[in-house]
Formats: structure tokens, C-alpha cells, sequence
């Protein structure tokens, strides 16, 4: 392992619509793996693959991943000019998987035009519990039969559209009443009911051949009652060997008050890696900076074991590899073609009549 590569580890925020000189130094000397954009950085599709021009000019040997929440319906970072899909919840009442491919298909060539390269997309939370706002209408559906066969169809519209595709929330964010960007949630079902019900879009999802999945800022009693499952090793193993997933795992955002309220962003970001998470999400770069010392500092103690920090990073660049090998600037004249405005007002007019 070289140690210029722990910043692979590490996705981080940007404050603004460009990159400021102290933005491009942190990237460009600690190797860092990746950005993650938010409503702030979008002005326009130009002004957007302006921006990720310039941030790709910080990479190393394999470019960042750019990675954006764009779901759909209220959870989109990027309004004006880009498609405006419906909630997940109310495209699946159609129950037309070939719908569901088609809008993540458009969203991911729209995405990829611009130079983003991976959506925290789908959900994979089933909706059980109507109190539960914070996932709500995001899912497919109240039941695991269509939450599984709408994930699936999403899945394969990103990846087909040339997008990286992350599962989330594992192991399910939707029997729970706190919202862990603000509390830390408990979830208090035994493991054979969360085996028969919130864990099978996940398995779907690991069949389906997701690249990435994403950790949860929950407690699930059934898993491990002490530690939330980003943060908690028994939850990592399990997803590993009871579901086969073998690709690469982020936490969520660890600035949420579930972890920040619970733990220290130096303490919580080691945690997380020695726990199993092959990276650590923040949507500041004053966190990332923390949390990338603290991982430095824990490789150097010998807490973290090289041959450990090794498997991960293999992970990470063998998905780099298969997604991000060929990296070329967006050509900013051509954005505007490649956004395919007449399929999506035709894909919005058919959302409509539906």
C-alpha cells in the first residue's frame, strides 16, 4: 500500500460553484477519492461540467468519483434544466419496471453529461411505517415484493446509463420514526423479521449487481445493540457474508447528528473504517480533513492494519477501473445535445397520463 492513497478513503464536500485554491491543494495532494455535490454547487449544466472539469484536474491516477444524491421526487440536488422525475414512490404505483429503467436510464445520461459518476440512488427502505417521513414517498412501496423489482429496474437504468449505483439505506431505514440526519434511530425487530422483510431489496440489489452500497446511521438491536451499523463491524460482516456483497460500501454522511452528536468526527471516521466501510462520506471539507488526519494517524499507530486499508483500496480502484478508466474533460459546447431534452419531455409527458 502506498500512503498517499489513504485519501481514497474519503469523499468530501466543496463550499461553492468552483473550486477555491485551498479546495484543489487538499484534493490534489492527499490523493483524495472523491466529491460530493450538493444544491450550493449547481448553477447550470455548463457551469456544473466546469466545475468537475476543473476538480478532475486534482486526480492522481484514476479520477474521483463524482457523486451527487439525485433520486427524484423531493431528494434532488440538481433542479433547473435537469429532468424532474416524480417520487420513487409514485413512479413504481405504475408498476411498469420498464418505466422505472427508463427514468433512471434518462437520469443517469443527464447526470454523466455534466461528468458525475455515481448516484446515492436507489432507495432500497421499504415504506412500513406511514409515521416515518424522513424515507417516505423515496421508496418504491410498502412491501418488499415491489420495492425489490423497482430497485432491480433502477439499478440497471443507471448502470446502463453509465452510472455508478449505490443501495441505501442498509440494512433500512423505513420502520423507523427519528431521522438520523438528526437523531440517532433505533430499530428493535428480531433478524428473521428483518431477513423476511427490510433486508431483500438489499439482497435484490446485490444480485442485481450494484456497485456500491451505502451504511445506515441506525441501531439495529438484531445486529449489534451497542454501535450504529456505520460504525459497527458486526453489521459490515454480516452484509459481507450473509448477502455476498463483495463491491464497495460508503457510510451516509457522517456529519449527521446520529454520529456527530454520539462521537467525534476524528473518532467516528476511524471507527468506520476499522468497522468495514471502505469509505467515509462529508458533506464539509473541514470534516474530510479531520477525518483523513485521524485515518493517516491510525495507519501510522497501527491501529488500522496496512494489509486491511490494502483490500479496500483495491475495491475502490477496481471499480475506478471498470467505470472511470477513460477519462476525458466534458466538452462544455456539446452538454446541451447530450442532455436529451426531447426524452425528457417525453418521458414527463408519459409520467403524467400514467
Amino acid at each position: 500500500m502506498n500512503i498517499k492513497d489513504v485519501g481514497q478513503l474519503i469523499i468530501s464536500g466543496i463550499e461553492g460553484k468552483s473550486l477555491s485554491d485551498s479546495e484543489k491543494e487538499f484534493l490534489e495532494s492527499n490523493n483524495i477519492g472523491g466529491i460530493i455535490l450538493f444544491e450550493k454547487n449547481y448553477d447550470s449544466p455548463a457551469q456544473l461540467a466546469e466545475l468537475i472539469n476543473q476538480i478532475q484536474t486534482c486526480r492522481d491516477d484514476y479520477p474521483l468519483f463524482i457523486t451527487i444524491d439525485q433520486e427524484g421526487g423531493r431528494v434532488k440536488r440538481l433542479k433547473h434544466t435537469f429532468f424532474q422525475s416524480p417520487a420513487m414512490f409514485d413512479i413504481a404505483k405504475q408498476d411498469s419496471p420498464k418505466l422505472t429503467f427508463e427514468v433512471h436510464k434518462l437520469m443517469a445520461e443527464q447526470l454523466k453529461a455534466c461528468g458525475i459518476n455515481l448516484d446515492y440512488s436507489p432507495c432500497c427502505d421499504i415504506w412500513s411505517n406511514p409515521k416515518n417521513n424522513v424515507i417516505g414517498d423515496r421508496s418504491f412501496g410498502t412491501s418488499p415484493e415491489v420495492v425489490e423489482k423497482h430497485v432491480s429496474a433502477a439499478i440497471r437504468g443507471l448502470q446502463t446509463g453509465k452510472i455508478i449505483s449505490c443501495a441505501k439505506h442498509f440494512p433500512g431505514h423505513g420502520d423507523t420514526l427519528k431521522d438520523s440526519h438528526y437523531d440517532l434511530p433505533y430499530v428493535k425487530k428480531s433478524l428473521e423479521e428483518l431477513e423476511q422483510f427490510e433486508l431483500i431489496p438489499f439482497q435484490k440489489a446485490a444480485k442485481s449487481r450494484c456497485e456500491t452500497m451505502m451504511m445506515a446511521h441506525l441501531v439495529v438491536d438484531a445486529i449489534d445493540p451497542e454501535l450504529p451499523t456505520s460504525l459497527s463491524k458486526k453489521a459490515y460482516d454480516y452484509l459481507r457474508s450473509s448477502l455476498k456483497f463483495n463491491r464497495v460500501v460508503f457510510t451516509d454522511d457522517m456529519e449527521m447528528h446520529a454520529i456527530t452528536d454520539n462521537y467525534g468526527v476524528a473518532e467516528s471516521s476511524v471507527m468506520a473504517i476499522e468497522a468495514g466501510a471502505d469509505i467515509v462520506i462529508y458533506r464539509s471539507m473541514e470534516a474530510a480533513r479531520t477525518a483523513y488526519d485521524a485515518i493517516k494517524k491510525a495507519i501510522n499507530d497501527r491501529k488500522l492494519e496496512l494489509s486491511y486499508i490494502d483490500e479496500k483500496l483495491k475495491r475502490i480502484f477496481e471499480l475506478k477501473k471498470s467505470y472511470l478508466d477513460e477519462y476525458t474533460p466534458v466538452y462544455i459546447p456539446e452538454i446541451d445535445k447530450s442532455m436529451n431534452h426531447q426524452k425528457a419531455n417525453e418521458l414527463s409527458e408519459k409520467l403524467s397520463q400514467e
